[in-house]
């Protein structure tokens, strides 16, 4: 680990399983360090539940050599703060540094740099090899030269297979710098770094006016400068700082590294985002990370933290889902139902792409999911435009009429069921009654109806009346959760479920019951199912301020985090998705929702630290709520605030901060506000 640094991954060999390489990426354009193929954003291949990302062959797999170096040593960098992975050779004679980076507000521009640097007196030529891995072909697309663009090659084509039938087949358009075998520094010269560009768009125009801007800043000598400073601008405004032990810190540097690298850039062009999936755009080919396909993992697991830090990328991500709604209405029509019912596995269109049928057709709590992040960022931004005129509430309507047609009333029960489900805990199909989806789908409602009155719309009687009364399962003697009708307690259960209703769901229930549910849950959920399980107990288990079960359970993660690059890997024994988001997000949460309190709800942004032993302060540089940036430190002692940005357009509403025990504390911009710790929430100022 270089200095120490906990964002700062170093290395003297890689990983043996090339999976668990670092990856490179943007918002439109990924692939992983050393890798043959690149992925851009929205390029998928294949129909229905064969569609995938769309391999584009990369001009940026490459390895650099240094045949007859005498004592070489190499090392190999990620470098979280630059957003630039490194591989270096060290010889007595000369230093060679192959830097590799994905542009983060040039979008469609990924780029690599050699650096040679001579250390000694020696006047002789130093050579490095260039061991390219490109081959100019591809399994997803046709693919056609054209004309050299100012010293680059050029190819583009379309996909061989639309998602639909008469669906659209995306083309691709690809300018790159031709790659010699070798890089030659003369007797004369002390350095020199030679530059490579590649740029990827959907159309001729946007590639060759990409690479341009590319060319120009090369010439300026400062392309990758552009990219540091875009990046580390990004990282400042969304800086979460621990002090604790070093491996949490390094966890939480790489999370956001990974975690950001997926979002698009905060002043960039309004292109449409296409959604992350688990592994993140550097994976998804045929056959790899679930083909590229965004699940509920984007909404649940991911969602909640961009929408603290960088709530533009929130609204990015809902867009996406918009954009998917008409895929999504056809998937209600096509299973009998009414509204939108959102897939289980999303590719372009918003049609179900899942190639086993009954999760599209049983894992229906996905539709609920999508929801509630609307229904978060709508608290969190009260940005009316985007339900107004962006289509956000046609979205609310369809999802609360899917849920309406969905349930079937029991007349022996009295209450609405929603049957023959798989719940979140995949090992139990055709069950009724999952409290999960249940809970979701009433929260669904419930969150309709507040926003149509909001709106001014009219509220139907039914999205009421369903929602007060759907039936969550409660055993009362137990006074715990049941999974589903007929759950036997001990019945083993494959991930975070139940526990899933105290956080994030926030399913009104008594600190006993949440503590029950924990109890029950905790020692039957699968030990080698997937890494976010377990940051959901741990925020469990810091609601009850059980500080020490909750630390055991987030140090679980850890088994599914690589060496040296800090990849996750969904399953502890290696197995799944790799670059697991997914449990980095659910990782995130704890920091930004477990150990702060956090709580979205429609009055208030509420607060109440906890802290394992080993942490003794979090800063987070800005949390977002309603219109305003607040800088929030944390320690056991002390919470410090400050408002330190406030949007002028529309203006943001000035906060106050108030505690249970009933001080208030305004909240202006550049003034700190400190007071003891202690749980509270933060709202518009009433004055």
């Amino acid at each position: 680990m270089a200095d120490g640094d906990p964002g700062v991954f170093t290395a003297t060999a890689l990983p043996g399983d090339p999976r668990l390489l670092p990856t490179v990426t943007n918002a439109f354009l990924g692939t992983r360090a050393f890798r043959d193929i690149l992925h851009a954003a929205g390029v998928y291949s294949g129909a229905a539940g064969d569609t995938h990302r769309a391999d584009v062959p990369s001009p940026l797999g490459l390895r650099m050599a240094a045949p007859g170096a005498r004592s070489p040593a190499e090392s190999f960098t990620l470098n979280t703060w630059t957003g630039t992975f490194s591989h270096t050779i060290q010889t007595p004679g000369y230093t060679a540094t192959h830097q590799l980076y994905a542009h983060h507000s040039l979008v469609h521009l990924m780029a690599f740099s050699i650096t040679l640097r001579r250390l000694g007196g020696s006047t002789h030529p130093i050579t490095v090899q260039l061991q390219s891995l490109f081959v100019l072909q591809s399994q997803d697309l046709h693919l056609t030269p054209g004309p050299d663009f100012q010293g680059a090659h050029y190819i583009y084509g379309r996909t061989l297979v639309p998602e639909v039938e008469g669906g659209p087949r995306p083309t691709v358009h690809m300018l790159w710098t031709p790659v010699p075998q070798s890089l030659t520094l003369g007797g004369e010269e002390r350095e020199r770094c030679w530059e490579f560009l590649t740029a990827v768009a959907g159309s001729e125009e946007e590639a060759k006016r990409s690479y341009g801007a590319g060319l120009a800043l090369v010439a300026a000598g400062s392309l990758h400068l552009s990219h540091v400073r875009a990046w580390a601008a990004l990282r400042r405004g969304c800086s979460v700082e621990l002090d604790g032990p070093l491996a949490l810190r390094q966890a939480l540097h790489g999370c956001l590294y990974y975690l950001l690298s997926a979002i698009p850039p905060r002043d960039g062009p309004g292109a449409p985002f296409h959604g992350i999936s688990p592994g993140g755009l550097s994976n998804g080919t045929r056959g790899e990370d679930y083909w590229g396909h965004v699940f509920w993992d984007q909404d649940t697991w991911m969602f909640p933290n961009f929408l603290l830090l960088c709530p533009g990328a929130a609204r990015a991500i809902l867009q996406y889902r918009i954009r998917t709604l008409e895929g999504a209405r056809r998937n209600a029509r096509e299973q009998g139902y009414q509204g939108a019912k959102f897939p289980w596995e999303s590719a372009a269109t918003g049609r179900e792409v899942c190639p086993e049928e009954i999760y599209g057709a049983q894992e229906i709590h996905v539709t609920g999911d999508v929801l509630m992040a609307f229904e978060q960022y709508y608290c969190t931004t009260q940005d009316q435009k985007l339900f107004r005129e962006d289509g956000g509430w046609e979205l609310v309507e369809a999802v609360a009429r899917y849920w309406c047609s969905r349930m079937e009333w029991s007349e022996e029960e009295q209450l609405y069921h929603i049957r023959g489900v798989m719940p979140p805990d995949e090992y139990h199909s055709r069950v009724d009654n999952s409290a999960y989806t249940n809970a979701v789908a009433r929260r669904s409602l419930n969150f309709a109806a507040d926003l149509a009155r909001d709106l001014l719309l009219p509220v139907p009687e039914e999205w009421e009346d369903r929602a007060r009364k759907i039936k969550v399962p409660f055993d009362e003697e137990r006074k715990y959760h049941p999974e589903y009708d007929g759950y036997s307690p001990g019945e083993p259960v494959k991930q975070a479920d139940v526990v899933l209703l105290g956080f994030p769901l926030m399913h009104p229930m008594s600190a006993e019951v949440r503590r029950n549910d924990l109890e029950m849950y905790e020692p039957v959920t699968d030990p080698s199912g997937p890494a976010m399980t377990w940051s959901m107990f741990a925020v469990g288990w810091l609601e009850l301020k059980e500080l020490q079960r909750a630390w055991s359970q987030l140090e679980k993660c850890f088994s599914n985090i690589t060496e040296p690059f800090k990849v996750w890997v969904e399953n502890s024994d290696g197995s799944g998705a790799v670059n697991f988001l997914t449990g980095m997000g659910g990782f995130l949460q704890v920091v930004l929702f477990g150990f702060t309190g956090f709580r979205i709800t429609r009055s208030g942004l509420l607060f109440d630290p906890a802290f394992p032993d080993d942490i003794t302060k979090l800063n987070i540089s800005s949390v977002s709520y309603l219109g305003n940036k607040l800088e929030v430190t944390i320690t056991r002692e002390e919470i410090r605030m400050e408002v330190t940005e406030t949007c002028q357009d529309p203006p943001a509403p000035p906060l106050e901060a108030v505690l249970e025990s009933g001080q208030r504390f305004p909240l202006w911009e550049g003034q700190s506000v400190s007071f003891p710790t202690a749980p509270g929430w933060i709202q518009r100022s009433p004055s």
